[in-house]
């Protein structure tokens, strides 16, 4: 008979009939004086009765031992939210009733005095096992989790769709047991399924199947307890934070670009602002405005096309319309570059404007071929490998000064740059600055200095900005000029005069250039204190 009593019990406790590997004994839920973990009663050693009694329990299913913690608790609270929360309920409250450090762990119902802890201990230590009655920085229990909710986030999973390991309670409502099973340790922090490569947590969510391969493991950012940003439950207190665990060059296997040299640079993107401050400010910009983390891969991609390195990321749009996912690079930039009013111009232009992205469309008078090819057909100054008919992307200009692209070896992109404005090389702009390679490195990158100082295009190119030490800038626009404030006539070419430099002839409302044909023209200004009254090239 003894055979057949075995089998029984194997099928009633298997883990218990297996050594007990997975039971509560041989886990830190067993408080008894017989417990294997640091926190268990001195002398007590019944396992079950710190939860549950079989007689005198509270009217709480399971025969509950415990009083259910009265606490308002301050619940979590997300910008990406979307399920309706309320205070904790259900099973989530008697976990609470250990787990929120106000009931001392021996306070039970059924004796009379509290069963006495080591050390003196009552309630559970700090760390991430007490959290406290802020549960703004847990990931949110007690709501109802149906198919209007995830109407409402497509992000996650139809309940049809959750393995049976994840349960919700009569209410369909997620509880800290959908995640944890309080009598059964074997995958660890009492989850109820292995969550390598994240399986728990994509059980529930949804996930795109990006390619960079740290991205697959959710806890590389996030952390469901304690987490040190609350909102986003990252693992750092701010986005950047986060991110530089993995990019700021320290041996680990999850290791990425190392971006942290950049971010202390002269000119940089990211400010590490908290997280949950209003997006797209000026001087709060965080990485996650340029990247979507869930969705970055590793390919690469041509120009104008975005780099998928930046993942399913909004913009905005050439025509100022905000769009879901970008598909150019541009748009990625137009999404904070778009209208900055109270932004003070670098450069004292004689005509101003603060929305770059107007200075890029296609119907702008002249500009740099970042949303379009330039209008220009004629530009001899181009390098090989370049032609009227080219696009660049934004980077091109605006970039680490150290990344590939500058010929260096650290990662490219906008995280920073010694050369300001956050350039990936040098762009000189101050007057009185004597040409060379090195001054302008920004401009021969894609125009051959060579071309540019031979007087190819513009028969005084040398003169001004070798003889007379006069900046590209003082002349040219690099952004572009607006349709609705510049005209062919007089601001082809990037003709964008730096009023700090150039200045109108007296009796005339500004300085003018005025195209006249064919590579001439003529200006009307003063410069270095030389009046140039309707002065033509080439010089008749």
């Amino acid at each position: 008979m003894r055979a057949p009593l075995l089998i029984i019990i194997t099928a009633l406790f298997p883990a218990a009939a297996l050594g007990q590997t997975r039971s509560i004994v041989n886990s830190p839920h067993n408080l008894s004086a017989t417990g294997p973990g640091r926190i268990r009663a001195t002398g007590e050693q019944e396992i079950c009765i710190f939860c549950h009694t079989p007689h005198n329990a509270a009217p709480i299913q399971p025969l509950w031992n415990r009083n259910v913690p009265v606490s308002a608790y301050t619940v979590y609270a997300s910008p990406s939210l979307e399920a309706k929360l309320g205070q904790p309920t259900g099973s989530s409250k008697l976990c609470l009733s250990c787990h929120d450090g106000t009931i001392a762990l021996g306070k039970v119902l059924s004796r009379y005095q509290p069963i006495t802890m080591a050390g003196g201990m009552t309630t559970l230590p700090p760390g991430a096992s007490n959290l406290g009655t802020d549960l703004s920085d847990d990931h949110p229990v007690s709501f109802r989790y149906d198919s209007t909710l995830v109407g409402r986030d497509p992000k996650l999973k139809q309940p049809s769709q959750l393995p049976l390991s994840i349960r919700l309670d009569p209410r369909q409502e997620m509880q800290c047991t959908t995640c944890h099973n309080a009598h059964d340790n074997g995958f660890g922090r009492f989850l109820v399924m292995d969550n390598t490569r994240s399986q728990l947590c994509i059980a529930c969510h949804a996930r795109v199947q990006e390619t960079v391969s740290a991205h697959g493991n959710c806890n590389a950012c996030h952390t469901p307890h304690t987490a040190p940003s609350k909102i986003y439950l990252l693992k750092g207190q701010t986005v950047t934070d986060t991110c530089l665990v993995c990019h700021a060059g320290k041996p680990g296997p999850n290791q990425g670009a190392n971006i942290a040299p950049d971010l202390n640079k002269l000119d940089r993107h990211d400010t590490n602002s908290p997280v949950g401050q209003k997006d797209h400010v000026p001087n709060n910009i965080v990485c996650n405005d340029c990247h979507e983390g869930h969705t970055m891969k590793s390919q690469t991609a041509t120009v104008p096309l975005i780099s998928p390195k930046l993942g399913d990321i909004p913009g905005v749009n050439q025509a100022g319309s905000p769009v879901t996912i970008s598909r150019y690079e541009y748009e990625v930039c137009f999404k904070c570059h778009d209208n900055q009013v109270a932004t003070k111009p670098r450069i004292s232009r004689q005509i101003v404007q603060n929305n770059t992205r107007l200075e890029f469309v296609s119907s702008a008078v002249s500009y740099h071929p970042v949303v379009a090819p330039g209008r220009n057909a004629d530009v001899p100054s181009l390098r090989p490998g370049l032609t009227t008919a080219s696009s660049i992307y934004c980077t091109d200009c605006h970039a680490s000064d150290t990344g590939k692209k500058a010929g260096g070896s650290g990662p490219d992109g906008p995280h920073g740059s010694n050369a300001s404005p956050l350039l990936v090389a040098r762009y000189e702009t101050r007057d009185k600055t004597s040409e060379s390679a090195a001054a302008y490195a920004l401009c021969y990158r894609c125009h051959d200095r060579n071309n540019i100082l031979a007087d190819t295009s513009f028969q005084f190119h040398k003169k001004h900005i070798d003889d007379k030490q006069t900046p590209c800038s003082a002349c040219h626009d690099p952004h572009g000029i607006s349709s609705t404030q510049g005209s062919t006539l007089h601001n082809s070419k990037l003709i964008n005069f730096d009023i700090s430099i150039v200045r109108p002839v007296t009796g005339t409302a500004r300085p003018e250039f005025t195209v006249k044909g064919y590579r001439s023209g003529t200006c009307t200004l003063v410069c270095h204190d030389v009046t140039h009254w309707d002065r033509s090239y080439p010089k008749h």
